[in-house]
C-alpha cells in the first residue's frame, strides 16, 4: 500500500480498453481505494467540500455525487451537516463501500453519459471528483446532469487541465453557456490533485462551479 501501489492502479484504469474492463478494475480496487488515494496526498475531496460549503447554503439541499466511488466526499459533507446526499457509480463494489458510510440516502449503479434514472430538476447540486477524465465520464454527460438539476442548481466538479481541452469538456461547457442553460460561477486556480504520486504528480486540474439558469 502507498503511492506506488496507487500509481499501478491508476495506470490500469487509464489503460482500460472498454467500460466493462474499467468497471471490473474499480470493483477490484474498492477495498484499498481510500488508503491508496490518501497516500498520494489526494486533494479533490477537500477542494470540492470547500466549494460546496461556499456555494450550497442549505444543509438539506439534494446533492448528487456523480462518480461517488467509496463516498469519501459524502463522508466529509455529512460531517459538515449536509444530510440529503445521493450517489451514482458504475462499480457495484465502490457503491457497497459508499453504503457502509451510512451518509447517502440513495445509491444507484449507473453510468455517466447515459440517461440518468432521475426526474427533471431532482437535485439542487451535483458534485464530481476525478470522474470527468480520460476513459471515464464523457463531456456529453453534462446534458443529463443539467436536466436533473433544479433551477439555479449548482454543479461543482473537477477536470484535468489537459483533459478540459482534449476530451471536449471546454467545448461542451461553452455550448451550454452560449445556449443560456448554465452560467459560470467560479473556477479554482490550477492545482495538483495527487502531489505524492510518482506518475501523476505532474497532473494538474481545476475545480469548476456552474449554475443552471432559471
Amino acid at each position: 500500500m502507498g503511492a506506488q501501489e496507487t500509481d499501478n492502479w491508476i495506470e490500469q484504469v487509464y489503460g482500460a480498453k472498454d467500460r466493462a474492463g474499467l468497471e471490473a478494475l474499480y470493483d477490484r480496487w474498492a477495498e484499498t481505494y481510500d488508503a491508496d488515494l490518501i497516500a498520494t496526498g489526494y486533494l479533490h475531496v477537500a477542494v470540492i467540500a470547500g466549494l460546496v460549503a461556499r456555494h450550497v447554503v442549505r444543509k438539506d439541499a439534494a446533492i448528487l455525487d456523480a462518480g461517488v466511488g467509496t463516498g469519501g466526499v459524502g463522508h466529509v459533507l455529512n460531517l459538515l451537516g449536509y444530510n440529503n446526499l445521493s450517489g451514482i457509480d458504475m462499480s457495484a463494489a465502490m457503491l457497497a463501500k459508499a453504503k457502509e458510510r451510512r451518509v447517502y440516502s440513495d445509491l444507484r449503479q449507473c453510468v455517466l453519459g447515459e440517461t440518468l434514472p432521475f426526474p427533471n430538476g431532482a437535485f439542487d447540486a451535483m458534485i464530481s471528483t476525478g470522474t470527468f477524465t480520460t476513459g471515464h465520464a464523457p463531456a456529453a454527460a453534462f446534458d443529463e446532469i443539467v436536466r436533473v438539476m433544479e433551477r439555479h442548481g449548482v454543479m461543482l466538479f473537477t477536470v484535468g487541465t489537459q483533459v478540459w481541452e482534449d476530451q471536449g469538456f471546454k467545448l461542451k461547457i461553452e455550448t451550454l453557456l452560449k445556449t443560456g442553460l448554465i452560467e459560470h460561477i467560479e473556477t479554482t486556480p490550477i492545482y495538483r490533485p495527487m502531489p505524492y504520486s510518482v506518475t501523476e504528480s505532474g497532473f494538474t486540474t481545476n475545480a469548476h462551479v456552474y449554475r443552471k439558469c432559471g
